[in-house]
């Protein structure tokens, strides 16, 4: 066999300068001199490469083509699944099996979609991960519409307990359908018209929510406070959420509430710390209390607008792939405090862990969610996508807090201390009031 390239487990390697016999035993070449050899070689490594990259090219294309599979080529000892693995002759036949009692006996109507659907749903739910799933053309398109914030809807927020799939009401915004109808901050939905919330994901209760322009979608809600159990009838209309909000508090402390990181969530918080710079702020409190996460993108850019320079956050795939996250030398030079809880996830434990590391403010609430993975998004041919998780993520510290979650630096247990029958008002928030005593606290030193 001839000196040049040679595969072994989707991996290419260079014999330099010598032959293999067919034994895989060395065989020394003769020598030759250096000036002729060296162009030769060369040029001759150079048509190798080209060569070998349109073979490749052509042999992938033809095998693909003739046996309508994917092939992928990937590191050495890694674990990797396998089609000829999971759908093996027996798997095959079990399903044909199970679609021909369908075809005999089901006394009801189906559509051969669904049970495709149904099909590649179940293969990323073999994989026991609440966070990789399959979605529809349609459902994709909705999740895409959640990431840029504009869409027919009510005007709330939600988020679901991955364990007990409950969902619950974590923000419901000013001057949107959702105020008008009553409901509020901590509401459970129990069913959004005929359909149970706790039946299924997240992603699809909120489709069902999200329909037509002035049509109208009807809500059950338990509410803890007052032990009832209400019917509300909701319009939907276009609703162009922010995802930051804020405003000056007394002494110079300004507050910035990030409710989700979407695809403008740092463009609209640099806006809202320029309005706040310009009212000469002493202080910041960052409230992520409830937030779900979203884009790393998104926290890594607000971040940068904080932190001096330096790592804010690194990933790591399962090839040992390391993505680095970085904040350039400009910072926010003044007190900070975070404002968490059980709920804040994902890109919000990117967030306070950062700030924690770097020990550039107070965190304040209780200990979050722990979710310390990312998901990444494979549009498919047909416009569906998956969701799979594909990185660890780690603190700029090398903390892996999945399962764990990030302790405050002050614990305490959120209590509203005005009235319950009343809009929320901030200065009956326990955990807001702590930031602030603990900034003024600061400003004064």
């Amino acid at each position: 066999m001839q000196a040049g390239l040679y595969c072994e487990h989707g991996f290419c390697h260079v014999l330099k300068g010598e032959e293999m016999d067919y034994n895989n035993e060395t065989v020394p070449q003769k020598k030759k001199g250096v000036l002729g050899f060296l162009p030769g070689f060369l040029i001759g490594l150079l048509v190798g490469i080209v060569v070998l990259a349109i073979g490749t090219g052509v042999t992938i294309r033809i095998y693909t083509t003739a046996t309508n599979r994917y092939l992928v080529v990937g590191p050495q000892n890694v674990n990797q699944a396998s089609g000829d693995d999971v759908l093996d002759k027996e798997t095959v036949e079990k399903l044909e099996e199970l679609l021909a009692y369908v075809d005999l006996y089901y006394n009801g109507e189906y559509k051969e979609e669904d049970i495709r659907d149904a099909l590649y749903k179940g293969t990323l739910n073999g994989l026991k991960d609440p966070y990789s799933t399959y979605y529809t053309a349609d459902e994709y398109k909705e999740l895409q519409v959640s990431t840029n914030g504009k869409y027919y809807g009510i005007g709330a927020g939600l988020s679901q307990d991955a364990k007990t799939m409950e969902v619950t009401v974590s923000k419901v915004y000013s001057g949107t359908p959702a105020e008008e109808a009553g409901l509020k901050n901590g509401d459970q939905i129990l069913k959004v018209d005929q359909f149970k919330a706790e039946s299924m994901e997240l992603s699809a209760l909120v489709k069902k929510i999200r329909g037509d322009e002035g049509t109208m979608v009807h809500l059950q809600v338990y509410r803890e406070s007052t032990g009832e159990t209400l019917e509300l009838d909701v319009e939907r209309r276009n609703v162009d959420l922010p995802s930051v909000e804020s405003q000056m508090l007394d002494n110079g402390i300004g507050y910035i509430q990030i409710s989700e990181f979407q695809s403008n969530t740092a463009e609209q918080f640099r806006d809202a710390l320029k309005h706040l710079q310009k009212k000469d702020m002493k202080g910041l409190i960052v409230d992520v209390r409830s937030n779900p996460g979203g884009l790393i993108t998104s926290v890594v850019d607000i971040l940068d607008a904080i932190l001096p320079e330096g790592t804010v956050v690194y990933t790591e795939d399962k090839y040992g792939k390391r993505d680095t996250y970085t904040s350039d030398a400009s910072c926010i030079d003044c007190p900070i405090a975070v404002l968490m809880n059980e709920n804040s996830a994902s890109a919000s434990e990117i967030f306070a862990g950062a700030i924690k590391d770097y020990q550039y403010g107070t965190l304040i609430g209780k200990k979050t969610f722990g979710k310390g993975i990312v998901q990444t998004i494979y549009p498919l041919e047909n416009g569906d996508a998956i969701k799979i998780t594909t990185a660890k993520y780690y603190t700029p510290n090398g903390n892996y807090i999945h399962g764990a979650g990030i302790e405050p630096d002050i614990d305490l247990d959120y209590e509203y201390q005005g009235p319950e029958d009343e809009p929320y008002e901030m200065q009956f928030d326990n955990q807001l009031q702590e930031a602030v005593k603990v900034l003024n606290d600061q400003i004064g030193q």
